[in-house]
């Protein structure tokens, strides 16, 4: 493939939902910078319609192909060896001059150990680094994201002193969240939009963003809402939908769980911003929830024989699965892991944040704690700076 080697050219790597954000965020900020310094930029990447909306050249959509777990990841072998494929022939024949990693572990580190193989020469920046490095037993994992990082940009402290124990060249920019959130309506506001009363109790549910959180989820969180408008009939639930292609799914379990819930199709932040009360998935809405000082209960579940495989053969165990909980490595909000994600104690934990004045103020006390150790505004622009710095060189 020919190409202008006087426009610098970037290739970003992200999957899912949340990498698709934050990819989009990254590459508006990268041509604000390039623009701002006269220069031509192209940006190609695996991520989803954001991104591409965003400017960039999109070779395949990851946004619906990724999983966490090791049986969970079956289904979606063959789409992502396809989309690598692809990736991995088109860096060959058009190397950019950086590579950008977005989490998306398995995947990423699969083509950045290709970049390292074949294209030595090519630095390669990891920007939100999977949390790898705080489970001890994929250790092995935090240290294959070391080793084919040149520079690693990190969101949280803690994955900042981590990674530059490993000998990584480090920078600690701040969760680029700050910056999605310095736009997000007020509670008001978002009802507003959404057409609901200010007094009106709303709990907000939000499932899944990967089909496997509707399979393990989505259950336990209907039925638990089922619950609670039998004991507060006064409660309204509003579903925020992360991607259209849940929603035929989503819709025929409410159904069957015979509940009143109004689904938001388009407005995630609306949705959650509205509520007195998230009941959730953890990932990054768990720090949008924060940053709107929105009190949540949090649930993590995969496949059973998953979790008896990961605590059998790799001993698994961790401090903390939210990212809110991460970012102070305490607990801030309540984590529901695994069979301790039942539909009692979804309820039990719900209504204490919802009546009970003293826990619900504890924990937007904590919020501030939490929305301090994410550093500052302006997070992406720093990180889009960091690259283009490399480039430069």
């Amino acid at each position: 493939m020919a190409t202008d080697r006087s426009v610098l050219r970037i290739f970003i790597s992200t999957g899912e939902v949340s990498g698709d954000l934050q990819g989009a965020l990254l590459v508006e900020s990268l041509y604000q910078q390039a623009q701002a310094s006269n220069f031509p930029l192209e940006i190609f990447a695996l991520g989803g319609e954001r991104m591409a909306k965003a400017g960039a050249t999109l070779l395949g959509n990851t946004t619906n192909i990724g999983s966490v777990g090791l049986l969970e990841s079956l289904p979606f072998v063959i789409p992502t060896w396809q989309v690598q494929r692809k990736a991995k022939a088109f860096l060959r024949a058009s190397p950019p001059d950086v590579l950008v990693l977005i989490d998306y572990m398995g995947p990423n580190l699969a083509i950045g150990n290709y970049v390292r193989r074949y294209l030595p020469q090519l630095p390669i920046v990891y920007y939100i680094a999977p949390q790898a490095w705080v489970w001890s037993p994929f250790l092995g994992d935090a240290k294959a994201i070391a080793d084919v990082s040149d520079y690693l940009l990190a969101v949280f402290p803690e994955e900042a002193r981590f990674f530059a124990k490993q000998g990584v060249n480090v920078t600690w920019v701040g969760h680029p969240l700050l910056d999605r959130m310095a736009t997000a309506p007020t509670r008001q506001e978002a009802r507003q939009t959404l057409e609901i009363g200010q007094s009106e109790k709303i709990v907000t549910l939000v499932p899944a963003s990967r089909q496997q959180e509707i399979e393990y989820l989505l259950p336990v969180i209907l039925e638990a809402a089922a619950v609670l408008q039998q004991k507060l009939p006064e409660i309204q639930f509003l579903l925020p939908l992360s991607t259209p292609e849940l929603a035929r799914v989503i819709q025929k379990a409410i159904k069957a769980y015979a509940l009143s819930i109004k689904i938001i199709p388009e407005d995630t932040l609306s949705a959650i911003a509205a509520a007195d009360l998230a009941i959730t998935k953890s990932g990054t809405v768990n720090l949008e929830l924060a940053l709107l000082n929105v009190p949540q209960v949090v649930l993590y579940r995969v496949n059973p024989m998953t979790m008896w495989l990961g605590r059998t053969f790799l001993n698994f165990s961790v401090p903390f699965i939210s990212p809110t909980n991460l970012v102070l490595n305490q607990a801030i909000v309540p984590e529901l892991l695994q069979e301790k994600a039942t539909v009692s104690r979804v309820v039990e934990e719900a209504i204490t944040l919802l009546t009970d004045d003293k826990k619900r103020e504890k924990m937007l006390t904590e919020y501030q704690r939490v929305r301090e150790g994410l550093g500052g505004r302006g997070v992406v622009d720093r990180a889009a700076k960091k690259i283009i710095a490399l480039i430069q060189k």
